[in-house]
């Protein structure tokens, strides 16, 4: 690892230095994948143990060549608070729409399976699909700056400088340290960043170490069994559409970023089963839905380590902090400029992977359609605009990729049609 700066999937990381690397990871999804159990009023140790073990069965079906952390979907937390407002029903009723949501993906894999993966290119080709990647960082990259406390809001009702100093240094140390770190410290600069933030914060008063002291030792994850009805199933798995639309971009980026096709190899198929499997398995546990992080992705594109033994060994620490009380709330005491600061840097490197996308397969924006395409689904994913489907708002990168969708539906049917004013210039500049 001194003598090379990326390293691949398939290749082991020496132990001393894949700790470091694992937690690294484990930071870097932490206070998103707890936040949702936080909202529903449960108990975290329950999310962070399914979130490990659907990582590992991720990592087992996929034959370990896809490397992917697993954390909890924001997606369903409409419809479950619909569910929990609601006397008839309740959490238990809403993880019985887990469970079928999984079925959902698992259904969705054996499509793929027989059906294969060419229609993405069709139905969504590179014009659409390199900025619906983008969007996955750059729709989030207003969570980074209210988490760092650089907007004003409920929380934050005024701008702090020690906030804006912490999240300056964070992101400084992480940026910095891709161009200044030599060796091993280059591939855990975001750690290193964490950590002087951490440091830094405490020092300016920012960290609350009350939680670590008051809990106890050891947390038994609290299981919960599903409860089944028609109605609130048809009230979650709307969102169904989203996770999957989100799944497909994340392995399109991950593509990327590793500089392997993996919709071709593992496989779409198998890597929507291990995500379904691993829903399912959630939702009769008492968990909530898992899909695959962004800010995983992230680290990996920062610090080019692809290694999936790092990314299982980020799933077997939070299978451990799901019982080790203490230290899970010592990473929850990391206060927000500095996840702030390190999500500011991820979200924008996925950003910038969309880009990438673009540039790799040499779009041709000369063509009219190519940059309509583009333009209207940067539009859309940014500007806001929502459409409510049932008891799910979609709007963002969904809306965006459900756009695209349409739109290369279109141009491929006008294609076939023999109608187009340019079909005898190239779709691409190879």
């Amino acid at each position: 690892m001194e003598k090379k700066r990326i390293i691949q999937v398939e290749e082991k990381v020496p132990l001393l230095k894949g700790i470091p690397l694992s937690i690294q990871h484990t930071f870097a999804m932490f206070s998103a994948s707890v936040l949702v159990p936080w909202l529903f009023e449960m108990s975290a140790a329950i999310v962070l143990l399914m979130n490990g073990i659907g990582t590992l069965i991720f990592i087992a079906i996929t034959k370990g060549k896809s490397p992917a952390y697993l954390g909890s979907s924001f997606a369903f937390l409409s419809p479950t608070f619909i569910l929990l407002a609601d006397p008839n029903y309740g959490y238990q009723y809403a993880l019985g729409g887990f469970v079928v949501t999984g079925l959902i993906f698992c259904t969705v894999a054996c499509l793929v399976k027989f059906v294969g993966t060419k229609w993405i290119d069709l139905v969504l080709p590179p014009a659409a699909m390199g900025p619906v990647v983008a969007l996955i960082g750059l729709e989030l990259a207003g969570t980074a700056a209210r988490n760092g406390g650089l907007i004003l809001t409920e929380t934050y009702t005024a701008i702090n400088s020690s906030f804006v100093i912490v999240f300056v240094v964070t992101i400084a140390i992480a940026v910095l340290g891709q161009v200044l770190f030599r060796g091993f410290a280059a591939a855990i600069s975001i750690l290193i960043a964490i950590i002087s933030g951490y440091v830094l914060a405490w020092f300016m008063g920012l960290v609350d170490f009350t939680p670590v002291v008051e809990s106890n030792a050891f947390a038994l994850p609290n299981f919960m069994f599903p409860k089944f009805s028609l109605e609130a199933i048809l009230i979650i798995i709307p969102a169904s559409l989203v996770v999957i639309s989100e799944h497909i971009g994340h392995q399109v980026v991950t593509s990327e970023i590793v500089g392997r096709d993996l919709l071709k190899d593992p496989g779409l198929h198998r890597t929507l089963l291990s995500d379904g499997i691993s829903t399912t398995l959630s939702g009769f546990c008492g968990s909530v839905p898992t899909t695959t992080y962004g800010e995983n992705i992230g680290v990996m594109a920062v610090t080019k380590v692809y290694s999936v033994w790092v990314i299982g060994g980020a799933a077997i620490v939070s299978i451990l902090l799901a019982f080790f009380a203490p230290a899970s709330a010592l990473i929850s005491s990391i206060p927000g400029p500095v996840m702030g600061g390190i999500s500011f840097l991820l979200y924008g490197m996925i950003g910038a992977s969309g880009i990438r996308l673009v540039v790799d397969r040499k779009v041709n924006y000369a063509k009219a359609r190519n940059l309509a395409m583009t333009a209207i689904v940067f539009v859309v994913g940014l500007s806001g605009v929502s459409i409510q489907l049932g008891d799910v708002q979609l709007t963002g990168m969904c809306l965006a990729t459900i756009v695209g969708m349409i739109m290369g539906g279109l141009f491929y049917l006008i294609d076939r049609l023999d109608i187009a004013n340019d079909k005898d210039e190239p779709a691409e500049i190879n």
